[in-house]
């Protein structure tokens, strides 16, 4: 039962690990707005760079863009027609997103950082008027997207 436990939350980080890169603080497109497929796929995922490491250990799937606009195209060949895309991206002024692995996971706490701070409900004041921090940690997210008085 330990075994099949461990071997569940191994799998799980794993597929955390591949997933979370390529969607995560990434823009998200209502249903109902009126834009392109091509738009829709391409602003709403980023491809995971890093060579052949990468590459085998994402299964192709660092190729997140590819993959949405061609989600029937065997894993090997998205990363042949990469170029076709962003020449593509370019021409018809999509973001073409790419980052390395480090950055696209510092870019999502980034942005869990940003919504969770702008999500925050400031506590009532303390007597005399002070105020409390917030049960959630306090802090008020700046312009910038930082957090002032982060816990």
């Amino acid at each position: 039962m330990a075994g099949q436990c461990r071997r569940a939350l191994v799998f799980s980080l794993y597929l955390g690990i591949s997933f979370a890169p390529n969607h995560k603080g990434m823009p998200i497109i209502e249903t109902a707005t009126a834009t392109s497929f091509a738009r829709r796929q391409v602003v709403t995922a980023r491809n995971i760079t890093g060579g052949w490491f990468t590459d085998f250990m994402l299964g192709g799937l660092n190729y997140q863009i590819e993959h949405h606009l061609f989600p029937s195209m065997p894993r090997p060949n998205l990363r042949r027609v990469q170029g076709l895309v962003r020449d593509f991206c370019v021409a018809t002024d999509l973001c073409y997103r790419e980052e390395s692995f480090v950055e696209s996971f510092r870019q999502i706490v980034h942005h869990l950082r940003y919504v969770g701070a702008a999500s925050r409900v400031q506590a009532p004041l303390a007597p005399g008027g002070a105020a409390r921090p917030s049960a959630a940690g306090g802090g008020d997210v700046r312009p910038d997207g930082s957090v002032r008085n982060p816990v």
